[in-house]
């Protein structure tokens, strides 16, 4: 069977991306949102959108390398099986892996847990130039603790410091930090994958038939799926208190991963158009230079050549 012809990436990418930002702005409802949303498209038309988006994707990446000005962090969180593995590698597929790094963030170590809960997403921030994508992030330390409070007791905080007032306290210490990271030119944009607990079912089913997928599951999973309210209420009330106009949080429905993976390809793709990206132009001294080192790559001229190179050199 024949496929659709692929559309252009200019055809109304907005509609990809209005609905699911949440910036502060208006009252926040998880439950009011839903997760199985298509935009419009079929599972065709959303796989060639991507694709073509790939392709997009690899030259704004490679001008961002080259101008090394700007840097971008992306934050994934969403419950298990959401689909933040699959929705990274479909994305960068073909990305220069030189200006592009993906820190998966697992339970804290020991050394880890003797430093501030931002400290190990600190020391791996993107250096300008380039794409930081956290699968997971420091979000776990305002989900997972508050699901678990006597994880809290681990790092080992003193005692005085944890009282009510906590989380609200961490949501401001992220918002300050994120504010921070966008003066200093680096661009987050934090995706949460938002799936049913329908979808989550199924998809966990999935995995214990498929040998391929089978080795991801674990009986933590189960246990952690029947605090299912708990993370939804946690993850409101995370979106809720850390939204912002330089760091709105994406609800993306992600029961169909095709789908997620258009919302999140588009908006990627016009944060990087809006930052202007062009290649550094030569300055006429070293356009000058290239001119001589031409001339004597074309007269295959050793000796030129090596005069070029010392007066470089001298400069």
């Amino acid at each position: 069977m024949n496929k659709k012809p692929s559309r252009s990436l200019n055809y109304d990418i907005d509609r990809f991306i209005t609905p699911f930002r949440v910036d502060g702005s208006e009252r926040f409802h998880l439950k009011s949102l839903k997760t199985n949303e298509k935009g419009g498209l079929d599972k065709d038309e959303g796989e060639q959108f991507v694709e073509a988006g790939r392709e997009r994707l690899a030259g704004l990446q490679e001008k961002l390398y080259a101008q090394d000005r700007w840097s971008i962090l992306i934050i994934l969180q969403g419950m298990d099986a959401a689909g933040k593995d699959s929705t990274i590698k479909h994305i960068f597929d073909g990305v220069n892996p030189q200006g592009c790094e993906v820190v998966s963030f697992k339970q804290p170590t020991s050394h880890e847990l003797a430093h501030d809960f931002l400290w190990r997403s600190v020391i791996a921030l993107p250096r300008r130039g380039t794409i930081g994508i956290f699968n997971r992030s420091y979000y776990e330390e305002c989900l997972v603790t508050r699901v678990h409070p006597e994880l809290l007791h681990r790092e080992k905080l003193p005692g005085k410091l944890i009282t009510k007032n906590i989380w609200r306290e961490r949501f401001e210490d992220i918002v300050a930090f994120e504010r921070y990271l966008a003066r200093n030119g680096t661009v987050v944009l934090k995706f949460f994958l938002n799936i049913s607990r329908q979808e989550q079912r199924q998809r966990f089913l999935d995995r214990l038939e498929q040998p391929a997928k089978i080795w991801k599951f674990s009986m933590n999973d189960v246990t952690e799926r029947a605090r299912w309210n708990r993370y939804q209420a946690v993850y409101q009330d995370i979106v809720r208190h850390t939204s912002t106009s330089v760091a709105p949080w994406y609800v993306v429905p992600s029961d169909h991963k095709w789908f997620a993976r258009v919302v999140v390809s588009s908006v990627i793709l016009k944060t990087l158009d809006g930052l202007d990206l062009k290649f550094p132009r030569a300055d006429k001294a070293s356009l000058e230079e290239f001119k001589q080192v031409r001339k004597a790559l074309e007269h295959e001229s050793k000796r030129g050549l090596k005069q070029v190179v010392r007066n470089a050199r001298k400069k």
